[in-house]
Formats: structure tokens, sequence, C-alpha cells
């Protein structure tokens, strides 16, 4: 979600900042802004300059173009709304009733109504509807106080001041401040929401994700929740919540991502797509490659004793996340023979299942910053942790695109599906790569619980390793097909898919993506659930889309699709091509394989239509509407 940078230095703040905020633009964002700190030439007193501008990074560029923002200190700010319409008076930095501190935060202060009724019965005129503002307000009048009780002003001044502050918060915040007293001075901090220090070359840079480091350094400093860092051009200083200094050494970003280019495509979210055989081809590279024995074929980042004495598995996913994860528990029940069940993280803290022993918790986050699947891992890992019992121990393993994320912080055992950089706010290559990584775990799993024969494990890795060049020719067929296909949707209102057994999760996250970007109403459904309620929906103007492969439940999904055209349903079918198939008014086909890999084929006409009728609806496919990358917010 929103976009923090902040930068301490000797060069000109300003087109450093705008161009790191460029670099989180994939988050997604409905205004911005930026603030610099400087000093009046004449008078030789600091002065802050804040520009703001609704919707793209553009419109802010082009106001610091006419109105320059000067200073070698300076905060900056991408918002997605949460509090207040994304309106310009809502954008960040947000300053106090002098125009004499600046702030940028991310997350959600829980308590803000109270404080702002009490700053308001002192006097204080808010202007904006956020929940952000509260924060200048209260530093500001920290700093009078403090300054009023003989402490000088100075660094030191500004961070006992945040420090107060930040000891009234409630909820998430990463924040970045400046004052227009000390113009060499930045004070961050964070709790709970990323917030990262990139060291320069006489200048630091922080931010709330790594791509904005891109260009900058590769070397940088995680803050951990509850710390606090003083930083001016000789260094940085880092402070727990209860002032004592903290000593932690840099570390170098792995995995660094270079700058996104479209190169030839119209849209970042086709380039994707395209991306997905190699995407493929690393993962297999990495985890399954010739030459390990059949007994422990993939080479995850842990030993194999890992997967003992594990009884059942959890999975805490959102979104997208959430329906790699039911192909994940579908695999893990049905092929390693182990009893796996998904859950809403959103939903999993309020209502956490009874404790069983010999339980493994899985967190699936892309990004490695999805507030609601870290909360519910910490919740997690601390009810567990209250038994004094080695069978209710926490034991947790991630699996996230983003191998230098709060994730990797929070939990020991992760997995890096190493997709790269996705900057297309609906995923595709990443959901493949976790698709691919829940077949990891399933084949080992039955490796290890010799649920599963070796002959039938060596081959599901055998069509794993077929799968890029499956991809390649599907993708390049159905890129035609989907993008022909997508002008009979330029009225539609609505749409339904079905999918049964391995392939129900894939229908919801067919819907999934024909909601985010295109913004037509879409619903998965068990295609045998249709007739239990959705089938009134049915009528000449609702397509229904059936992905149906061969398998044990092919029959029954194709009864199901009759079901539908007997009401006059538009019939699209994703499914191999065959007699039986001829059903369709139109067939989106896929090759002939295992039931066991068919979701990693029957995504890819799902995704390219979804895009090609986003596309030809002239709608921003990489950046929806109401979206973020990142979901740092519960």
């Amino acid at each position: 979600m929103c976009g923090i940078v902040a930068l301490v230095g000797s060069r000109e703040a300003s087109p450093i900042l705008l161009e790191s905020l460029k670099k989180l633009e994939y988050r997604g964002y409905d205004s911005s802004g930026l603030a610099t700190v400087s000093i009046d030439a004449n008078t030789q007193k600091g002065f802050i300059s804040c520009r703001k501008a609704k919707g793209k990074l553009q419109n802010l560029l082009n106001l610091i173009q006419q109105d320059a923002s000067p200073g070698h200190v300076g905060i900056g700010h991408t918002r997605w709304a949460t509090h207040g319409k994304p309106e310009k008076k809502n954008a960040h930095p947000h300053l106090d009733t002098k125009g004499k501190v600046a702030v940028v935060q991310n997350g959600i202060i829980e308590n803000h109504s109270l404080l702002r009724s009490q700053l308001e019965a002192k006097g204080i005129k808010f202007r904006s509807d956020t929940d952000t503002e509260v924060i200048p307000h209260l530093i500001s009048e920290e700093l009078y106080r403090l300054n009023k009780e003989g402490h000088e002003i100075g660094g030191l001044l500004l961070q006992l001041a945040v420090q107060k502050v930040l000891d009234v918060l409630k909820g998430s915040y990463a924040l970045a401040v400046i004052w227009d007293e000390i113009p060499n001075v930045l004070i961050v901090a964070k709790s709970k929401a990323p917030l990262l220090i990139g060291f320069g070359e006489g200048e630091f840079l922080c931010a709330s994700d790594t791509p904005a480091f891109s260009g900058f350094t590769k070397t940088i400093l995680p803050l951990e929740d509850k710390e606090l860092a003083l930083i001016t051009p000789l260094g940085v200083e880092i402070y727990d919540s209860f002032g004592n200094r903290k000593l932690r050494a840099p570390k170098l970003i792995s995995g660094y991502e270079s700058d996104a280019d479209k190169g030839k495509f119209r849209h970042f979210m086709l380039k994707e797509i395209f991306e997905q055989p190699e995407t493929a081809e690393l993962w297999l590279t990495r985890y399954l490659p010739n030459g390990l024995p059949i007994e422990s074929p993939v080479a995850f980042p842990f030993e194999n004793s890992f997967y003992d004495s594990i009884e059942e598995i959890q999975i805490l996913a959102c979104g997208t996340s959430r329906h790699a994860s039911m192909v994940g528990a579908y695999l893990l029940e049905q092929f390693a023979g182990i009893p796996a069940k998904v859950f809403f993280a959103s939903e999993f803290r309020y209502a956490p299942p009874p404790l069983a022993p010999n339980v493994l918790t899985i967190g699936v986050t892309q990004s490695g910053e999805t507030a609601d699947t870290l909360a519910a891992l910490a919740m997690e890992h601390e009810r567990r942790s209250a038994y004094n019992n080695k069978d209710f121990a926490s034991r947790q393993l991630g699996i996230t695109n983003r191998g230098e994320s709060s994730l990797s912080r929070q939990i020991s055992h992760v997995i890096d599906i190493g997709a790269g950089l996705e900057v297309g706010v609906a995923a595709t290559k990443t959901f493949l790569g976790q698709l691919l990584t829940f077949y990891g775990l399933a084949i080992m799993f039955a490796s290890r619980r010799n649920s599963r024969s070796l002959k039938e494990i060596a081959e599901l890795c055998d069509l794993l390793r077929c799968l890029p060049k499956q991809l390649v020719n599907l993708i390049s067929e159905h890129n035609l097909l989907t993008e022909k296909l997508s002008h009979k949707f330029s009225s539609t209102k609505d749409v339904i898919f079905i999918g049964r057994g391995i392939n129900y999760p894939i229908a919801l996250e067919a819907a999934l993506k024909l909601k985010e970007i295109s913004y037509i109403h879409a619903q998965g459904y068990p295609a045998g659930e249709l007739k239990h309620g959705p089938i009134a929906l049915l009528d000449q103007t609702v397509p229904v889309i059936s992905i149906a492969n061969e398998g044990i439940v092919f029959e029954k999904v194709l009864s199901n699709a009759q079901e539908a055209k007997a009401r006059d349903a538009c019939l699209i079918g994703i499914a191999p091509k065959l007699p039986e198939t001829d059903i369709f008014d139109h067939l989106l086909p896929i090759p002939r394989t295992s039931e066991w890999i068919s979701p990693l084929l029957s995504v890819i006409p799902s995704q390219l239509l979804s895009y090609h009728i986003a596309a030809r609806l002239g709608l921003d496919v990489d950046q929806p509407r109401n979206l973020a990358k990142s979901v740092t917010v519960e």
C-alpha cells in the first residue's frame, strides 16, 4: 500500500525522492506528496516546502517542476486511502498548525479519533480527514513542552518528542518526520509496518520497500518494531522505545531488483503473464533440479527433519495467495496424505481453531508485508509459545516473493518463490510461483510420509519439469484467442466461473482477476453448487466459464456446464479439445495432462482473458482503482 521515502544527504532531495516514489508506484496509490526542509538565504532560518497532488505521481512531478521544493532533507509519500477520501487535502505529508513539522506515515492509528478530539479541544484545527494528521500536531506540542523545560533545540529534542508521541499511538505505523528548526535531521520509526534504511555515499535513503533503493544502494538496515532512528548526513543512530541506543550492522539486499521495464508490452501485467515460463524454469532449476535422490527430490532451504512429526497443516493467506493455498491444501491432503486447511488470515486472529499438537502453520504472502498474514502468524506463535509442551510448539513456514521482507524477519523458515519483481497489482507470475512451491511441499511430505510410491513422485516431478515448454505454447496460443474473445464482454456486467476439485480454486482466482482489473462482477463457485442458488442468476447476459480437465470430476463438471447452457448462458470452456467439450460455445483449449498439474495450465487462459477484457475497455490494468500490491493495513 502506501509508499514512504525519506532522504538525508548533500544533494537536492526532491529528484531522489520522486525517483524513489516512482519505483514504489506498483504498490498502488491515489495521491502523492513530498516535503523538504531548507534554509532561507536571508533569514538563515529553516522552512518546510510541501507539495501534494491527487492522482498519478506525474501530477506531483509537474507541480514541483513549476514550483520547486528545495532542500537536502525531505520526506515523500504515495497514499492509498484509508481514512478520508483520495483528495489533495488528505495526501501526505501532513503538517502541524504552524507548518514547522512534517510527517508521512503508513499504517493505521487506531486511537486517532480520541487524540483528534483532545487536540481539537485545545483549539487545533485539522485540515484533513486522515488519522495521520494527529501526529505532527502531537509532535509540535511535545516540542514546545520539552523546549520550555530547558531542552536545547537539536536532534535529541526531536527524538525525545517523537518518542513521547509514539508512546501514545495505538495501531501500526511506519513514519518519517522533519522539523524546520533542524534542517539536517530526519527521524524515522516503525511498528508493525515495514521501514528500511539504505546506506549511500554520504547520504541515507529510507523507504517502505526495497525497489526504492534500486540505483541508490544495496546496503540496508531494516528497522525492527518499536525502533526509532535519528539520521543525519554523518550517520544513523537507532534507539529502542526506552531510548536505549542499539547497535546493529547493515546487510546487503539479496535478489536485488532492477528497474521495472515494460519492454515491448503494453502493460506490465501482460509482460508478467509472458514471463511465467521463465518463472517456472527458474523455480525448477532452484528447487527441483535433476540429480537429487528421489527420496528427497526438492531442494528447499531447510533440513529434511523439518517435515517430520507434523500431523496437520494450517495455511494463512489473503486474496490470490489464499487461492494458491487452496490448491496447496488439496495437494497436501490428496497427494501427500496430510490434513491441511486454509484460513482467511484476516479472520484467523479472531476465530483461531482449537490448539492441536504437531501443527505446521504456513503463511503465504507475495510481498512478505501483508499485515493480516503477519499478524495472524504472530498471534499463532504467541498462543503456542504459552504452552510448555514441545508438541504444541510454534512451527512456522513462510512462502513469499520477497526474500527481504517483514515475513523473513519474523519467522526463520522461508521459501522465496523467486518470481522477480511483479509490478502489476493483479498477481500472475507470483501466483504460479506460489503454486509450484506447494507442489514442492506436497512432493516432500509424500516422500517423507511414504504416502505415495517413488514412481508416483517421480512422475509428478517429470510433469513439472515439462511445464515451461507447455506454458510458452499455451500463452502464445491464448494471447490471440482471448483477445478475440474479449470483444464479447463489452457490455457484460456479471460472469460466473465454475470448477471442481483441484481446479475450484482456479475458478475463484479467475473471478478475482476479472473483478480486479475489469471491474466486472465475477464469482467463482464449485461447479456442483451452481444448482444450489447461483443458477437463478443465469440468462443469456451472464457468461459461464467452466474449468474442466480430464480426471475424477471431468464428467461432473461437464454436466454442471450443461445445466448452465440449458438456461441460455453463453458457455466458455477452459478444457482439452475432446468430443465431450463440443458443448462449449467457445473453447480455450489446454493440453491433455494429469489432473494433478492441471491448475498450472488452466490458470493461463483465465489470466489472459481478464487482461484483454480490461485492456479493451481502456482501463488501468497495472494499477486498478482502490487496490494495492502490498496490503500493509489490517
